[in-house]
């Protein structure tokens, strides 16, 4: 048998058409779930490709007609849909009708084709199911009525174009509009190298098995030619499709054709689609009609929750309601078609699914437990619950629960090191750098520090929630009382440090915090294992939902803009991430610092012993951390005796590589390579040392390439310190202390949610406190404020109360 031809590596990735003889033939459905015997040979000197069979497969895929049997969906969650290879996209009449309903949304439409035209390009296989004919062409009649009429008429006050188009026969307007329809299409692809095909269907196109097969057969063809099918209903010639309710009949009974939704839901389901986006005017699936109270956009749908939603009306445009997509939703997910119901004039709507992003409403077969999270909009929620019941418990309840997970660190020590060790063995084979496999270890000695820093937060947890900070008499029995509150709940961000996740959720529980963590990919087993022992411990106080571990699967940029759950945004990390979440965040404040450019300046007076003794530990105690030294800063004076050499060869026993500063580099015959940029956070054993006139040279050198973070003064003389410590405006300023001191544990804070470098709210180490906010509590008799007008009964008094 001769050899059959792919149509270049692009068939063969895709793994659907091939060519036999004169002849095209549709593979169809993902390889992952149909099998063939084929074998696939490269021949030297030439670019073809060759794929071989036996005849009898050729002979079963010519005789298949439609593949309505129910097989798995491809996808199971959003981050898989970028796999999606063959599309299926319908525009309703919503999306492509102008609001006004007087013709096309022309500038919708061009964004929604580029779209199309891109996917295509990428290698996608794109088919479209369209509305818009009736619209189309009563636009263009209503024009051809308003130039028939007569002068008188054109200058009465009555809008006549609205009540003509309203006694345009529906088939007239179709029959009128389909073709200008089809024009504007082909000139908005053709503006992008593709081509279309128009392919027009009537409901009994569907009962005859003969036209049924010759009809996926086109589009079969059609798609092996890299075009683009633009399927849409003969409304000219056919009854409206919502008055017949039956399902096709005949050996292959499918769907009832009632819209363009169950259509399309039939197209995508025979041509085995991976994917069909539904686009309507809505933004997706609520759990009742969106214009009542307490409707709730469903990010995900599954077939356990159709008992649980109440469907509105239809749309005022088309003919399918919001019941009608659900149904052609579920009907294609049970043949393996992924489905998202989305709203089609939200920009760049297919791009956006395609790339994973949480819009609209998914449809997929993961229901609870299998082994899937709750989506995040339901952790939140449970978050905010959560940390009403904490807000409720009395001090010594949250510091009970603290104390039970400062116990279980170590009495599940064995259970949590060996969930570590697994991050660690794939850590070391997908070659993660060194500071962050150090960062990513758990030691014994280290969960040993942690409990002993959680029973800190736990003995502070009395003074926290609930305390007075202010009280004021106002006047004759009126007393006003400004009290601490938990700001909400917490979404924390962090990388490859999973004792963080620890310290962070002890932190909530004594602040009354519903927390959202995402941690790293990197210690994924890790944070699952922490995770059971902070929900063991919020299950003693009845609150195990407050606090929650994010799926990996969500994405960062889908948790940064859900500001109707999340109240404070704290990322821990690298700087890179810290910057990208303070710029992505539009609405939800954001704690944290971007780097930590820290400083240790060694003024002229300083003891030299202690200098030194500093500098190491700030360097080299734990180079990684965000409060290790970057530059160190040495007075000029200091360069004519040994203090520069004693240096230098300390830091190179300690394994550390050295940049010089420019003016460094001045005074230098030879040395250490110059720094490719003073603002510089190494995060590992490498700094940079530069030389600086004075005191005042220091303070300016820090706030030009410094982040604010923590720097540190050496020095003897009382006068420069309280200068340096005065004016450097840094969240932490030392003297005489290393910088390594920049942490909420060793600030007898318990631990630290994270280093804000911000001027408001919290800097430096934040612990409880900076995750609090305040109320005011304001008792009264009957007190009015028209009482306190000029010649009312009452005055002010305004005393200041004892708290």
């Amino acid at each position: 048998m001769a050899p059959i031809l792919l149509r270049g590596f692009r068939s063969l990735a895709m793994g659907r058409r091939v060519i036999y003889g004169d002849r095209i033939i549709l593979l169809g459905g993902s390889a992952k779930y149909r099998q063939t015997d084929v074998s696939v040979r490269h021949t030297s000197g030439s670019s073809n490709l060759w794929h071989r069979t036996n005849q009898n497969q050729i002979n079963q895929m010519e005789k298949r007609t439609l593949q309505t049997e129910r097989r798995p969906s491809l996808f199971s969650d959003r981050s898989q849909l970028k796999y999606a290879r063959r599309l299926v996209i319908k525009l309703g009449s919503a999306v492509i009708t102008r609001e006004d309903e007087h013709g096309l949304a022309l500038g919708r439409l061009a964004s929604i084709v580029e779209q199309v035209a891109e996917c295509q390009l990428e290698g996608r296989d794109c088919i479209m199911v369209t509305s818009g004919a009736v619209a189309f062409g009563k636009q263009k009649l209503t024009q051809e009525l308003l130039m028939s009429l007569s002068m008188r008429e054109t200058l009465s006050p009555k809008d006549h174009t609205r009540e003509d188009a309203g006694s345009i026969e529906p088939r007239a307007a179709a029959a009128v509009g389909q073709s200008g329809l089809m024009s504007l299409y082909d000139a908005m692809f053709a503006q992008y190298g593709v081509k279309i095909a128009q392919v027009l269907v009537t409901k009994p196109d569907f009962y005859n098995e003969e036209t049924r097969k010759n009809l996926f057969c086109t589009l079969s063809e059609l798609i092996s030619l890299n075009i683009v099918p633009i399927v849409n209903t003969n409304d000219a010639v056919s009854p409206p499709m919502f008055i017949v309710d039956e399902e096709v009949t005949g050996p292959k009974k499918g769907i009832s054709i009632k819209d363009n939704d169950s259509l399309a839901a039939m197209v995508a389901a025979e041509i085995q689609a991976d994917l069909l986006i539904l686009m309507s005017d809505v933004d997706g699936i609520y759990n009742k009609p969106p214009w009542e109270d307490g409707a709730k956009l469903m990010s995900t749908y599954t077939s356990n929750d159709r008992n649980a939603i109440q469907f509105g009306k239809k749309s005022k445009v088309g003919t399918g309601g919001m019941d009608s997509k659900v149904s052609a939703a579920t009907w294609a997910l049970d043949r393996g078609v992924s489905v998202v119901i989305c709203n089609g004039t939200q920009e760049k709507a297919i791009k956006t699914i395609i790339g994973g992003r949480k819009v609209g409403t998914f449809f997929t077969e993961t229901g609870p437990g299998s082994g899937q999270t709750a989506p995040v909009e339901i952790l939140a929620e449970n978050a905010r619950l959560g940390s009403r019941v904490l807000q409720s418990l009395s001090a010594d309840q949250r510091a009970d629960a603290v104390n039970v997970l400062a116990d279980l660190v170590l009495s599940k020590q064995s259970f949590i090191l060996e969930a570590n060790g697994v991050d660690l063995n794939e850590a070391t084979k997908s070659g993660l750098a060194k500071p962050l496999q150090s960062r990513l270890s758990l030691t014994p000695s280290k969960l040993k520090g942690l409990s002993v820093g959680l029973k800190q937060i736990a003995d502070s947890s009395h003074k926290i929630v609930g305390r007075v900070l202010r009280r004021t008499q106002l006047a004759e029995d009126l007393q006003l009382t400004q009290v601490t509150v938990p700001i909400g709940v917490l979404l924390v961000i962090f990388e490859s440090r999973p004792d963080s996740l620890l310290q962070i959720s002890a932190l909530a529980m004594a602040s009354a915090n519903g927390c959202l963590l995402k941690g790293g990919k990197e210690a994924v087993n890790s944070n699952k294992a922490l995770m059971e022992l902070v929900k063991e411990a919020l299950g003693t106080v009845g609150a195990a939902n407050a606090i929650s571990l994010v799926s990996t699967r969500e994405e960062i940029s889908d948790l940064l803009s859900m500001d109707k759950h999340i109240d404070l945004i704290i990322p821990r990390g690298s700087s890179d991430l810290v910057r990208s979440i303070q710029q992505q965040s539009q609405n939800i404040p954001v704690l944290g610092h971007a780097e930590g450019i820290c400083h240790v300046f060694v003024d002229r007076e300083a003891d030299l012993e202690k200098a030194l003794k500093i500098i190491k530990d700030s360097k080299c105690d734990y180079p990684a951390a965000c409060n290790a030294m970057e530059t160190l800063l040495i007075h000029r004076d200091l360069m004519e005796g040994d203090f520069f050499t004693s240096v230098c060869n300390m830091l190179k026993e300690e394994g550390v590589k050295i940049y010089s500063g420019p003016k460094l580099n001045k005074l230098l015959t030879f040395g250490p390579a110059v720094a490719k940029s003073m603002r510089h956070e190494y995060s590992a054993l490498e700094c940079c040392i530069e030389v600086v006139d004075d005191v005042n040279e220091a303070i300016d050198h820090i706030h030009t390439f410094g982040s604010a973070h923590t720097d540190v003064v050496v020095t003897e003389n009382d006068e420069t310190a309280r200068k340096f410590q005065q004016q450097v405006d840094s969240a932490c300023v030392f003297h005489n202390a290393s910088s390594r001191f920049a942490d909420g544990f060793r600030f007898g804070l318990g631990a630290e949610v994270g280093i804000s470098t911000a001027r408001i709210h919290a800097r430096g180490p934040v612990g409880v406190e900076g995750l609090l906010t305040t109320k005011w509590i304001l008792n009264g008799t009957d007190h009015a404020a028209a009482d306190f007008a000029e010649g009312g009964p009452r005055r002010w008094i305004h005393d200041s109360l004892p708290i």
